[in-house]
């Protein structure tokens, strides 16, 4: 992971009790995933996969017609859409919502949209208190750290690391039983709940035939931030737009089983519109914000565009070898693993962190579990390409090109290939201990990079050549 944090990765890696905490969440997951997808429990897993990514790719390829038909029908129902160009409109326009409603607190359900436009920070600078109500992001914000995971925002806690935490930031007593630690915030959102004038949300799909948003949960807090606060406002991706309510059948048989290893999830909620007048229940403003933030710059690329097509199951995370070593902080935004690695350059451009798209062993575990069957290591190569092609503007990299112009033509000549072998292994028989005596060397560019990980063996007496040689002459006598 050349030019990654390298000092907080190396902390990652020597931390047992972290490794410990990521390996065991991790693979738990994968195990449940896999008790669930087998071929004996649900036949048609791989004909599932299939189907969703057909539907993702119709859907992506007439994004235009299906969020128009969705936001004709939000309309239809009640509900006001509202189109973002960035998270700056976004916290405008909440930040304006609030101050005309006269509202100061915000609970917000899980929402990796809102953390992709650092919502809470931004709104806390308007003077707006935004609180997170899942368990798992709740304990994040008290540590203001960003989520870990996708699906398990606080995957690198300890339930003994949640025990100081609460005591410190909610001067309760030490706790640490979960369950007494789960009724403790339980207890402090309650009454978030019931005094919040805006409940925020994110949506896992956007259905455009019905105008309804569907979110599944396993806590129920998004029902609470939904219905209780007098103003829901959804604030959604453009590419999380579905044609049918029947496409839906589809994709909850994958999404839960993906994430987490479950057949469906303990919440599935439609929300279409504000309350009715015969319903007991629901806000009486309802919102729905389709966010670009970058979508459509991926949207006019035909090979990246399937980028789009992801639904945040954090599969491909859980199976990676590198997110599974280096934890979700080492990633340079709140997109993590595999995931993060094709979508971060997409948004933030190539030369943001250009080391990124190369944090990968192309192992394929991604694409082998993707639920929406995404090309992962085929976009990490387009990617590398990319970055390589950004660097050619460098002078540094100029004179790299240059060199392996140099050393291709040496190559495609054999016999000055063989006789400059011999002339370096004469001048310079042990290649490191020359490096090393040779002033500031060992400290540029790409040979610190080589030895930061690496050795150079001693050059060796005799070249293949030479004891291929040999070895014939030996044969033939």
């Amino acid at each position: 992971m050349t030019g990654a944090p390298e000092n907080q990765i190396r902390n990652t890696l020597e931390n047992q009790h972290l490794q410990t905490a990521i390996y065991t969440a991790t693979g738990r997951l994968m195990s449940h995933r896999r008790a669930v997808v087998s071929p004996e429990v649900l036949p048609d897993f791989q004909e599932l996969r299939t189907q969703a990514n057909l539907i993702k790719k119709h859907t992506i390829e007439n994004l235009d017609y299906y969020l128009e038909q969705f936001a004709s029908n939000v309309a239809a129902r009640g509900g006001k859409v509202i189109w973002a160009r960035d998270g700056a409109a976004v916290v405008d326009f909440l930040a304006k919502l609030a101050k005309e409603k006269n509202v100061r607190l915000i609970v917000k359900a899980k929402s990796m949209t809102s953390e992709e436009i650092e919502l809470n920070d931004r709104l806390g600078r308007h003077g707006l208190e935004p609180v997170e109500t899942d368990l798992g992001e709740y304990i994040v914000q008290l540590a203001h750290e960003r989520p870990y995971h996708i699906v398990a925002p606080a995957l690198h806690k300890t339930r003994y690391e949640v025990a100081d935490l609460f005591t410190e930031r909610l001067g309760v007593e030490r706790e640490t039983e979960i369950e007494r630690q789960t009724k403790i915030a339980r207890s402090v959102l309650r009454e978030k709940f019931l005094s919040a004038g805006i409940g925020i949300s994110g949506a896992n799909f956007l259905v455009a035939d019905s105008g309804a948003i569907v979110l599944v949960t396993n806590e129920g807090n998004a029902r609470m931030a939904t219905t209780l606060p007098r103003i829901h406002v959804a604030i959604a991706g453009i590419e999380k737009v579905i044609p049918r309510a029947q496409d839906l059948a589809v994709f909850l048989k994958l999404l839960g089983r993906s994430a987490t290893g479950q057949p469906l999830t303990v919440y599935t909620s439609f929300l279409s519109g504000p309350r009715r007048e015969n319903e007991i229940d629901g806000p009486d403003e309802f919102y729905v914000v389709l966010l670009d933030n970058g979508r459509t710059r991926l949207l006019a690329d035909r090979y990246k565009r399937e980028s789009l097509y992801c639904i945040r199951c954090g599969a491909c995370l859980n199976h990676c070898p590198v997110y599974r070593k280096v934890g979700g902080h080492n990633y340079p935004w709140v997109y993590s693993g595999p995931i993060g690695k094709i979508i971060t350059p997409q948004y933030l451009g190539v030369t943001h962190d250009p080391w990124l798209p190369f944090a990968s062993s192309l192992c394929g575990a991604c694409e082998e579990v993707c639920p929406v069957k995404i090309r992962i290591p085929r976009l990490l190569l387009k990617l590398r390409s990319e970055v390589v092609k950004a660097k050619m503007r460098d002078p540094q990299s100029r004179l790299e090109r240059l060199g392996f112009r140099v050393w291709a033509w040496v190559m495609c000549r054999p016999k000055l290939y063989e006789m400059l072998g011999a002339m370096g292994s004469a001048v310079f028989g042990n290649g490191e201990a020359w490096l090393r005596r040779a002033p500031g060397l060992m400290n540029y560019g790409p040979v610190k990079a080589w030895f930061s990980q690496r050795d150079l063996a001693p050059m060796p007496a005799r070249s293949f050549r030479q004891m291929w040689r040999a070895r014939r002459k030996a044969a033939q006598d």
